[in-house]
């Protein structure tokens, strides 16, 4: 029975990695955003919507209104630069890491695994298509990821704030 098991890891682990490897050699015969995804993706609990700039612009455009809010831009990732770095290719694609200790402590006080997901994070990718995507985790996904009880007023506060600074950003 465990030599089974063990056949059936490795064939697992072989057929991740050669999928893996695809990406890695053609990232752009990836699939390309559905252009109907503006909303909540409930599946992966996302909430999409399309920018009207390009990654580089929504994301600059990002992280001064997240600052001018009060809120402290924790780590700017530039993934493309960092497949640059070791001679792969990737569309544009950065996350902003952001937050404020005012709502991120109250939440983890609800439910301390929140932790996980803190500080929040905002996706901004270019598709296949050349359009431009800003995603992030839905609140309400979280809630239901970490069993948040008795916090609606916290989790709402931050699907106001994550709506507010991401419609802004996209906004011509």
């Amino acid at each position: 029975m465990l030599k089974i098991i063990s056949i059936a890891a490795i064939a697992l682990a072989v057929s991740s990695c050669a999928s893996v490897e695809n990406i890695l050699n053609a990232p752009d015969k990836m699939p390309s955003m559905p252009e109907t995804m503006t909303a909540i993706d409930a599946e992966k609990g996302l909430v999409t919507m399309q920018s009207n700039h390009s990654v580089q612009d929504t994301a600059d455009k990002l992280a001064a209104i997240i600052e001018s809010k009060g809120m402290k831009v924790f780590a700017r990732v530039d993934h493309q630069k960092n497949a640059q770095g070791i001679n792969l290719t990737l569309r544009p694609t950065q996350v902003i890491m952001f937050g404020n200790p005012k709502a991120g402590t109250p939440l983890m006080n609800c439910e301390q695994s929140v932790a996980i997901d803190l500080p929040q994070k905002i996706l901004i990718s270019e598709d296949a298509d050349k359009k431009v995507w800003l995603s992030y985790n839905n609140p309400e996904y979280l809630k239901e990821r970490h069993n948040i009880k008795g916090c609606d007023t916290e989790i709402d506060n931050i699907a106001k704030a994550l709506n507010g600074v991401s419609k802004a950003a996209v906004a011509k």
